[in-house]
């Protein structure tokens, strides 16, 4: 549809033409709709004539091509009316001609009768043909087509009254689509209110209360103002409340409620000096009045407890609007529908960027990087894209670049002060998490963040929950994030915190860690540090001259560190120490002095380490020792001094070849991941000290020949990974596993048999075989264990089974189905390569299953009962390029 030209516009004489069928509609639905577009002031056109002429009148067709809208409302008469469908046509025309748009409405018919011309409509064009002439019909006919196609009602069982309330404000909106001079520069706005619009004030003649949400900068007060803006007018009473966070702090709340009482009620009742009193006043005048009202930048519950406290205090049709940072407060309220704008896309947020910076949507030619580079900056979010363009707009190009390297270093005032707001909202413990996880945990998954900054001292679990209520870090896939101008934030408060960086309580940055090292002063204050060599890829940073680079940090309590060469760092590090990871670690061993009491968790992936220390070292709080992938790692220290220890992970130490006895010791083990240590040839014994023992993970072991006896009872372990190991058999001891759940062996290429005793593991569900070539034998009691998995491909079974066992067979294809005899034919899937099928089996597959086509089948596997051929029981035909067993017959 084309838009109306201007000059087309400036001859718009009334705003909606009404077209209706008189007997139907003309003293009930339309009357009632024409009255409340009246009351509005749209002025709208009704042909009040009860005696219609033949034909339409010149003059009539003048009033439709000067209305901007056309409402035709099709009732069960409407078709009957050779006047009607005149106008109908003339209204289409017009359509096309000056931008006239049709609303169609659907009153007590079917719009596929109106479509397709069936029904009554059918009936009545029936009776047209024999009157008409045939080109003025298909005429009729294209037009209804053309109009119940578009857009529009089907009033069905709704309430009339409801229903003409909510046409008459779309109407007002489509007449009044342009924004105040408030938002007229704010790309995207129109959108975002439309949404609000579309999405949250529905038909339903209710009170709607609901909030915006968001970080600060989103532009959620700018998007209230313009909804209020748009759509005051349409309201027996308004307000816009601004500011209530920064007035409530100067406990004047009863200021709040003065304005709302007198802007509404238009200057009455404005001697209100008690905060409760006025709140009786609001729910007592305003209960059955239609207000808009906008609670803009509310921050405590008692706010919109004294100013909106529940739906009852305004009158039914009223929109209540809260913005704020804190989504709790709103949940907190029974406020259940809450928008949370995004930041802009990046198209939108250059075009804004540019009409402050240019007053243009385009940047200058020479401008473009500079532009570009300012918005990835900005981040997308509306507050620093109108700050920072209005800010460089009619500055140089030298002055661009030294403005954008400044602010990277320190973030512009205006911006910063605005974001704060939220983190001075916070309780001590949560500001505390909030600087850790912008100084140190972005993109690490939520789990790892709580356990990592509960060494710090602090119980997360609720304070990631209050962070994420208001609006200063997300969770997508399980990982947090904050937006990058937050981050920045964060990580500036650290930074003023003091200007000296060895009196400040975190440090990330290589230059702060050199000033500290350099001033070989006291650094008492810092209690956590994180270096990331990538953030300094390409720079030598220089630390062979201190050899003892984090003694001074005495209340030290996580220290992180990736790829980054600080010999003998870990010299008299701090007692307090709680969390220490160093990847790429590259000394052969810790330091003799290396004693920190209070160390949790020791993570040295990747390391040079061969060995962690001679003797016994007595670390009581000890719990997880990570030291995957270290290559150089021989053996494993004596665990005698660390009593607390859950998890042990050396997978991929290829060059380990002892563990030392005493981990027979550790009652509290949970995990023991030995994952591809292919040098390791012997374990030791598994004892029933080890309590607590629940996984054991020996996968790729490919040297382990022989597993140590299980001596005494183990009622934890869940989890036995024995895959691609050497072994030949199973000790007879693993009857005492009472627990075992999994047991894998897959690709055990030398077991050529299980244990007739392991009837005892009544707890296991999952048994892998498959790829074990040399077993020939399964216990016949482990067919029966209930709900127990076999998955025996590519395996070497000869023996039969029984019919009735409670076996669940699964293969090794993309979909695990069980075809029960009957069903399974049309679920078995055939390919074009060809089949090695015996004789015997091909002939025994058609006798009982004729309906099978035979050509191009893949067959895995056929298991057989005693009395086969007459019953095969299963059989897998999914990517399996051959039959190679030879089954005896």
């Amino acid at each position: 549809m084309s838009s109306p030209s201007s000059s087309m516009t400036s001859q718009w004489k009334y705003d909606v033409f009404l077209s209706f069928s008189g007997v139907d509609t003309r003293n009930k639905f339309t009357g009632h709709l024409f009255a409340a577009l009246d009351r509005k002031g749209i002025l709208t056109f009704i042909d009040n004539r009860l005696e219609r002429g033949k034909h339409i009148s010149s003059e009539l067709l003048k009033t439709i091509e000067e209305s901007r809208f056309a409402i035709i409302i099709f009732s069960r008469n409407y078709a009957s009316s050779s006047w009607c469908l005149d106008e109908l046509a003339a209204i289409v025309r017009c359509m096309k001609e000056t931008g006239l748009t049709i609303f169609p409405i659907f009153y007590d018919v079917d719009p596929s009768d109106v479509r397709k011309q069936t029904g009554i409509f059918g009936q009545a064009f029936n009776t047209h043909k024999d009157k008409e002439n045939i080109e003025k019909v298909e005429m009729w006919r294209d037009a209804l087509e053309e109009v119940a196609n578009l857009s529009g009602w089907h009033l069905q069982d709704r309430h009339e009254a409801e229903f003409i309330e909510h046409l008459v404000e779309v109407i007002s909106h489509k007449l009044n689509p342009k924004s105040s001079s408030f938002t007229k520069d704010l790309v995207g706005i129109n959108s975002s209110v439309e949404k609000l619009f579309t999405s949250y004030f529905g038909l339903a003649n209710e009170v709607c209360m609901i909030g915006i949400c968001g970080m600060g900068g989103l532009g959620k007060t700018t998007l209230a103002r313009a909804v209020y803006d748009k759509f005051f007018k349409y309201f027996e009473g308004f307000s816009f409340i601004a500011n209530i966070r920064e007035v409530s702090e100067k406990g004047d709340l009863i200021s709040l409620q003065r304005q709302l009482l007198e802007e509404i009620l238009e200057g009455r009742n404005s001697k209100i000096w008690n905060v409760d009193r006025a709140a009786d006043m609001i729910k007592n005048r305003l209960c059955r009045k239609k207000v808009l009202l906008v609670l803009d930048d509310v921050n405590q519950s008692d706010q919109l407890k004294k100013l909106a406290g529940e739906d009852g205090w305004f009158g039914l049709g009223s929109w209540i609007i809260i913005t704020t940072r804190d989504k709790h407060l709103l949940v907190e309220h029974g406020v259940h529908n809450i928008y949370e704008p995004n930041v802009l896309n990046r198209e939108d947020a250059l075009k804004l960027f540019c009409l402050k910076a240019f007053k243009n949507e385009n940047p200058k030619e020479d401008y473009k990087q500079l532009s570009q580079d300012t918005v990835h900056y900005a981040g997308c979010l509306p507050l620093a894209l109108v700050t920072l363009g209005s800010f460089l707009f009619g500055r140089t190009m030298e002055q661009w670049q030294s403005a954008l390297f400044n602010f990277k270093k320190n973030p512009h005032k205006e911006i910063f002060h605005i974001l704060k707001v939220s983190y001075d909202g916070l309780d001590e413990v949560s500001k505390e998490i909030f600087l850790d996880i912008a100084c140190f945990f972005i993109g690490k998954t939520e789990g790892r963040v709580i356990e990592l900054l509960k060494y710090r001292g602090f119980d997360a679990r609720i304070g990631v929950t209050v962070l994420m209520e208001r609006s200063l870090i997300t969770i997508e896939n399980k990982r947090l994030w904050m937006h990058d101008l937050l981050q920045e934030m964060g990580r500036q408060i650290v930074l003023e915190s003091h200007k000296k960086p060895e009196k400040r309580s975190r440090l990330w940055s290589f230059e702060d860690l050199l000033h500290v090292l350099k001033k070989d002063t006291a650094a008492g204050a810092l209690q956590a540090v994180v270096l990331n060599r990538y953030e300094r890829e390409g720079q030598d940073w220089n630390f062979e001259t201190f050899s003892e680079a984090f003694s001074k940090m005495c209340n030290l309590r996580l220290l992180i560190i990736h790829n980054v060469h600080i010999p003998n760092g870990l010299n008299r590090v701090s007692n307090n120490l709680r969390f220490l990871q160093w990847t790429g670690y590259t000394s052969e061993c810790l330091p003799s002095s290396f004693q920190p009491n209070e160390l949790v968790e020791l993570n040295l992936i990747g390391s040079k380490i061969k060995y962690l220390w001679k003797g016994v070292k007595y670390l009581d709080n000890l719990k997880c020792m990570d030291l995957r992938y270290s290559k150089d790692l021989i053996e494993t220290p004596n665990f005698r001094g660390v009593p607390r220890f859950e998890r042990l992970h050396l997978s991929w130490c290829n060059n380990l070849v002892d563990i030392h006895s005493s981990i027979g010791q550790l009652s509290r083990l949970i995990v023991l991941d030995l994952e591809y240590c292919v040098s390791l040839i012997h374990l030791p014994s598994m004892s029933s000290e080890m309590e607590s023992l629940t996984i054991l993970k020996l996968c790729g072991c490919s040297k382990i020949r022989k597993f140590p006896e299980f001596k005494g009872m183990m009622r934890s372990l869940s989890e036995l990974h024995l895959d691609k190991t050497a072994i030949k058999k199973l000790p007879p001891s693993i009857e005492h596993l009472s627990a075992l759940i999994l047991l894998s062996l897959r690709d055990c290429e030398y077991l050529t048999c299980l244990p007739r005793n392991m009837d005892s593991l009544r707890s296991l569900e999952k048994l892998v075989v498959v790829g074990c070539t040399k077993l020939t034998y399964l216990p016949e009691h482990l067919w029966n264990i209930k709900c127990l998995e076999h998955d025996l491909s590519r395996t070497a079974f000869r023996q039969p089974l029984g019919r009735n066992v409670s076996v669940r067979w699964r293969s090794l294809s993309p979909t695990h189905s069980r075809f029960p005899r009957g069903q399974w034919i049309q679920q078995i899937r055939t390919n074009q390569q060809r089949q090695i099928l015996t004789p015997e089996l091909r002939a025994i597959i058609r006798r009982e299953f004729p309906q099978l086509p035979l050509s191009g089948l893949e067959v895995r596997l056929v298991l057989v009962s005693p009395k086969f051929p007459f019953h095969i029981t299963y059989i897998t035909a999914e990517n399996c390029t051959s039959l190679e067993a030879s089954l005896a017959l």
